[in-house]
């Protein structure tokens, strides 16, 4: 497992004009890795972040997953990648305010094909994965910044991606609840095996990479 980005460019339109984010951008990322993209604010790493994810697919260049072409897929192939290979953890943590963890949880395991008891048990393995099985029917608004991204984190890897993709996961956290999240990140990639991408301000998520790439 593998993921490689070559001259990938990604232009954005503002005010009327073209504004290249990424430009000729190429990497490789190995699996059991853990990668801290940084860079300052609107030098691309989000926008990385969607073109490894098949979120975005870019002007030119090529994203390769495990040896496939993602640029050049259709949208409903693009759609069968992210669903079956990628797991993602947005910034805001994105929790359906009305669910309970466990049910944050089990609904996105159903949504990966998992029928209801596996779901259930799958949910339950993830919850005492990320030390929040006593929390399991609190609901979002019960929750600190650092549970919630916690939750978001169980939700991704139900499926058991090869690729996990992190954006600011410390960002709306105390420094407690960010060295938990960092250590949890590192362990889940160690131990799966996965390639982890992380887009970052923090330093102590840096310092926990196995390597860094700049932007800007």
């Amino acid at each position: 497992m593998s993921l490689h980005l070559t001259e990938v460019r990604v232009d954005y339109e503002t005010a009327g004009e073209k504004l290249t984010v990424l430009d000729s951008f190429s990497a490789t990322f190995a699996p059991a890795t853990m990668t801290a993209i940084v860079g300052p604010s609107g030098s691309g790493k989000s926008t990385l972040l969607g073109v490894c994810g098949a979120l975005r697919r870019p002007i030119s260049g090529r994203m390769e997953l495990d040896g496939i072409d993602v640029t050049g897929q259709s949208d409903r192939e693009r759609s069968r990648v992210r669903r079956t290979m990628i797991g993602y953890v947005f910034q805001s943590g994105n929790l359906f305010p009305g669910l309970r963890v466990i049910d944050q949880v089990v609904a996105m395991a159903s949504i990966a094909g998992e029928r209801p008891r596996a779901a259930r048990a799958r949910a339950a393995e993830l919850l005492d994965a990320v030390e929040l099985s006593d929390h399991a029917n609190r609901r979002p608004d019960e929750l600190s910044g650092g549970q919630r991204q916690r939750v978001a984190i169980a939700r991704a890897l139900v499926h058991r991606p090869r690729l996990l993709l992190v954006d600011e996961p410390t960002a709306a956290v105390d420094r407690s609840q960010a060295g938990r999240i960092t250590e949890l990140l590192r362990a889940i990639t160690v131990d799966s095996g996965c390639i982890t991408v992380v887009a970052t301000h923090d330093p102590e998520v840096v310092d926990a990479a196995s390597r860094t790439v700049e932007l800007g």
